[in-house]
């Protein structure tokens, strides 16, 4: 699988801006940083979980 490039990242930002906004795209940004830090917290608090009920 190939990864993504400069190219294609700044095609994804510019259709990105067409779509929102300019002025939406920190909070599209924000929103998906604070998602992907509450599923790390998941992840994490569910290893926990099944460490106690282990032991």
């Amino acid at each position: 699988m190939r990864s993504i490039g400069l190219p294609e990242l700044l095609i994804i930002l510019g259709i990105a801006v067409l779509l929102f906004g300019g002025r939406k795209i920190p909070e599209v940004a924000k929103g998906l940083g604070e998602g992907i830090r509450n599923f790390k917290n998941a992840l994490k608090s569910e290893d926990k979980a099944e460490e106690k009920k282990q032991t």
